[in-house]
């Protein structure tokens, strides 16, 4: 298994932070990374940002991203967040599976997050060497939609009457929606 991290909203001083790990089950991972490419490729995007796109293209891209096997877990934090406290209590409760071959984070994060990260790793018995940060999103379709499921989630505690609600409520019938921790 791999997981893929990425938070929004961790930036702001009021409404919710998200952080979003994706899981794909490694036998699938190179066939999911094509899809993704595929779907941005149809869309005619480069490289999908969730803060990028309007809301037309983010429903086209979640419209085809719900058929691809992948589920999700997240935490939702109020802001603001001290993400260095925060981001340790959530994956105590996020990250809770042995068999997980290598961890992507964005590698825009300082070097504390990831020290932090693999704290927790090393505190849970996993290998800490699974950590590995993306220095661009345009080099990981994993990553590219943990941004788009972090916007998403965040989108929908910040506006509940939102597209992002119905999305939410599309994604846990889907049942793409593995767990969700919330601060409040």
């Amino acid at each position: 298994m791999v997981i893929f991290i990425d938070e929004s909203g961790t930036h702001k001083q009021t409404d919710h932070a998200s952080i979003a790990l994706v899981y794909v089950e490694i036998s699938n991972l190179e066939e999911f990374e094509k899809e993704v490419e595929k779907i941005e490729h149809d869309l005619g995007i480069k490289y999908f940002h969730w803060s990028d796109e309007k809301w037309a293209k983010r429903e086209k891209f979640l419209e085809r991203l719900i058929k691809l096997d992948f589920t999700v877990k997240v935490a939702i934090l109020d802001n603001p967040v001290k993400l260095s406290e925060s981001l340790e209590k959530a994956l105590m409760h996020l990250v809770i599976e042995g068999n997980i071959r290598k961890i992507m984070i964005d590698g825009r994060k300082p070097k504390w997050y990831s020290l932090k990260l693999k704290k927790v790793l090393r505190d849970k018995g996993i290998s800490v060497k699974k950590v590995i940060t993306v220095r661009k999103d345009e080099s990981s379709p994993g990553i590219r939609v943990s941004d788009c499921l972090a916007g998403l989630f965040r989108y929908h505690y910040d506006n509940p009457e939102s597209k992002a609600s119905e999305w939410h409520k599309r994604l846990t019938k889907a049942k793409k929606i593995e767990f969700e921790l919330t601060s409040h």
